[in-house]
């Protein structure tokens, strides 16, 4: 034992490094474990993560369409589903979910997992028309959904049956300046972008008419070939078909320019109604809260679907033409529409309980 003080002092300088030397080695062992676990910690997140986003979609994917079967944005996601399905290696099937003017299946959209599978294929009525102008809608497309890709866009046509004493878009405002409020208008249901149209038509044209709502664009149009109705404003989809085969008569597209499968028939802002222009709107949403990557998937696959040869065909034949963007420009385009609408329904006087 070391008694001499001065014999201490030597010693602890001279044991003092050894012991600080013992530390730094255990530091530098703990410092390299927790990196190690660090590393392996993060390569299996990220590898969870790349295998979320590749395994994706692993069972099939549902897509509500607010329309009874037949109309233009049920034909459509049909055509998209079926493209779809092809590049995801997973069915699309399709779920018809009428009622509301499109809002019940809105609704059970905006309410499903935001998981990827369940999808909404929307139209302007459901995405736009329907939460402008209704007070308790049951849905916020901003805060309910998440935009995934638009579609399509279109145009709608004024149809008469062919004994219906007017042939020219001119002719028909004389007619119903003649007899105010005698004329009965078909569309497909409160709120929906039909009714609105419709609405813009009244108070652009100066004339008066009767509403008469239905399930859906089917339905209405029936009512004009039946002679039930006088008229109705529907899509190119439904129509064009019927207008070729002589059983309807079209009157004015509400496109901004003439289209090319009716060159013949005027628009509206032609015919003398200034500022009448409307177009149909179609796009895929999720429920909010989808996944950023899923999201993102999805919106590759629609577009790249768009750029198809045979889907650009498809998209023409229907009277409609491809929107191709990103997720956030769907999102400023509805948010667009939506106010266009409000401020329609506002003039019109049109609100919804």
């Amino acid at each position: 034992m070391i008694t001499d003080g001065l014999a201490q002092k030597q010693y602890r300088r001279f044991k003092r490094p050894a012991r600080e030397e013992t530390m730094m080695r255990r530091y530098r062992r703990s410092a390299v474990t927790v990196m190690r676990l660090a590393a392996v910690a993060l390569a299996v997140i990220a590898a969870g993560s790349a295998q979320a986003q590749t395994v994706y979609p692993e069972r099939v994917i549902k897509m509500i369409v607010p329309s009874p079967a037949g109309g233009q944005t049920d034909v459509m996601a049909r055509l998209m589903a079926q493209k779809m399905q092809q590049s995801l290696g997973q069915s699309v099937i399709i779920e018809n979910r009428a009622g509301a003017g499109g809002a019940l299946g809105a609704r059970t959209a905006a309410a499903a997992e935001p998981d990827g599978y369940t999808l909404f294929y929307g139209n302007t009525s459901t995405l736009a028309v329907i939460p402008a102008v209704s007070k308790n809608a049951g849905y916020d497309p901003v805060k309910n959904y998440a935009p995934v890709a638009s579609v399509s866009e279109s145009y709608m046509i004024l149809v008469v049956h062919p004994s219906f004493p007017a042939r020219t878009i001119q002719e028909f405002l004389a007619y119903a300046k003649a007899n105010p409020g005698k004329l009965n208008y078909a569309h497909a249901g409160a709120g929906n972008v039909t009714h609105l149209t419709g609405e813009m038509f009244r108070t652009l044209a100066g004339i008066d008419f009767v509403n008469v709502p239905h399930k859906g664009g089917n339905e209405s149009v029936q009512g004009v070939l039946g002679n039930q109705v006088d008229f109705a404003l529907e899509s190119p989809v439904i129509l064009l078909p019927l207008i070729k085969e002589g059983k309807l008569r079209a009157l004015a597209v509400t496109s901004a320019n003439r289209q090319a499968e009716i060159a013949d028939v005027p628009t509206m802002v032609e015919s003398g109604i200034n500022g009448f222009v409307a177009t149909l709107l179609t796009g895929v949403v999720a429920p909010a809260g989808t996944p950023g990557p899923i999201v993102g998937k999805l919106n590759s696959v629609i577009n790249e679907t768009l750029k198809s040869p045979d889907m650009k065909d498809l998209v023409v034949r229907f009277g409609s033409e491809a929107r191709i963007g990103s997720p956030k420009e769907f999102g400023t385009f509805l948010a667009g529409e939506t106010q266009k609408w409000a401020n329609i329904a506002k003039l019109a006087g049109v609100a919804l309980d």
